[in-house]
């Protein structure tokens, strides 16, 4: 038998090896892995008006003990007497039969995050550093300073501070007018870039249409405490609140001689009306006794309150009453609320002021002035003003005056 030349038969030998080599191994596929469940979504709740934070936490999902474990650890940090609607509570879980973990922002500078470790609730507080900005602001009345502020892009927040400085000597639901023109200085403070809130408004000037300009600033009391002064060192804070409801508007102004709207013919209205929805609070103007509280025939539910230097004010066509006569009031404080009871068409407050026993108008009477700064503080108080008109001359020029 005659064999293959050698050659040959080794580079036979040698392509049956590499096709023995290239032919795969058939190996079975690993098991396959279940996927993870996935993480339960964060449930996000605000707290509501009177709501307490244990309240808050079982309405979001937390079981009752939790929540009470959790409010016991955060109330060594946290006065829980103190909390405020809006604020925000993050409540977390890693599985859906894990443990909660919660974030609570009390604002965008202080959150407090709480979880379980071992047996125990631990928290960690984080606040923010807040950063306080001087911001230079002017404006002009087109309709309401509340719009004229919002145009400005600030919130009813700052428009409620800035009238505060002038509710002594300025009535802006009866007084303000189209073309009114407005500057200020005022802080403003934010955390991480966040705006969270106003601070002081330094100095602030309101000039009404044919009025000379008020002006109100922030100064050293002498006793530790920012207080307001006009320009010439008076505290803006008076005997009398020029008005005894806040940001609503005149129905009926000061008159002798008013056609009366129930009874025809023209009767003496020596009173200012505010109109306002019922419930409206209605404050008293300046500290007193309450006179009168309760009904009085056309005036409806009436309160009357003495005060100092021979002045009384009337507020009369209330829904309710706040007060009991022989008490004693404080500027300010609510002492009923708007209606439309005894002869009224419409709810409305119908305001008025006597003195010595005769009406007068509330609109035009000059009311007792505040109280001066002391001589000895005059001088750097002066040098203060120069510093603060300066800064507002450069940086917030009131606009030019519109017809």
């Amino acid at each position: 038998m005659r064999l293959p030349h050698l050659p040959a038969l080794v580079a036979l030998l040698l392509v049956a090896g590499v096709t023995l080599l290239a032919t795969p191994t058939m190996t079975p596929p690993p098991p396959a892995v279940p996927p993870a469940p996935a993480r339960p979504a964060p449930v996000e709740t605000m707290l509501k008006r009177g709501e307490t934070l244990e309240a808050t936490l079982i309405r979001s999902g937390v079981g009752r003990a939790d929540a009470n474990g959790i409010v016991t650890a955060v109330r060594v940090s946290v006065n829980m007497r103190r909390l405020k609607p809006g604020e925000r509570v993050v409540v977390a879980r890693e599985t859906e039969d894990g443990p909660v973990e919660v974030t609570w922002w009390r604002s965008p500078s202080e959150r407090y995050e709480v979880r379980l470790e071992g047996a125990r609730w631990a928290v960690q507080v984080v606040r923010i550093p807040v950063d306080t900005r001087v911001v230079a602001l002017t404006g002009q009345l087109q309709d309401s300073l509340f719009a004229s502020m919002d145009r400005l892009g600030e919130s009813a927040a700052l428009t409620a501070k800035l009238v505060s400085l002038f509710e002594w000597d300025f009535d802006f639901a009866a007084d303000s007018l189209p073309g009114d023109r407005f500057r200020l200085l005022v802080e403003k403070r934010y955390a991480g870039g966040t705006f969270v809130g106003y601070g002081d408004i330094l100095i602030a000037q309101y000039r009404s249409v044919g009025r000379p300009a008020l002006t109100s600033l922030a100064f050293d009391d002498g006793r530790g405490e920012t207080a307001y002064y006009d320009r010439s060192g008076r505290s803006v804070k008076k005997m009398f609140l020029r008005a005894p409801l806040d940001f609503t508007r005149i129905t009926s102004g000061f008159s002798h001689a008013r056609r009366h709207p129930i009874l025809g013919g023209l009767h003496p209205h020596l009173a200012v009306d505010y109109g306002a929805p019922v419930g409206t609070p209605v404050r008293a103007v300046a500290d007193g006794v309450v006179e009168t509280a309760g009904w009085s025939g056309g005036y409806g539910l009436s309160i009357t309150v003495r005060h100092a230097r021979g002045y009384s004010t009337m507020y009369n066509h209330l829904s309710r009453i706040e007060v009991r006569r022989g008490e004693r009031v404080r500027q300010r404080e609510i002492i009923g609320r708007v209606g439309s009871t005894g002869l009224s068409t419409g709810p409305h407050l119908d305001y008025r002021v006597s003195r010595s026993g005769a009406f007068v108008n509330p609109l035009s009477e000059k009311f007792i002035p505040g109280a001066p700064i002391s001589p000895q503080r005059h001088p750097f108080f002066q040098t203060h003003v120069a510093s603060l008109l300066e800064r507002l001359d450069l940086e917030a020029p009131f606009p030019a005056a519109t017809r």
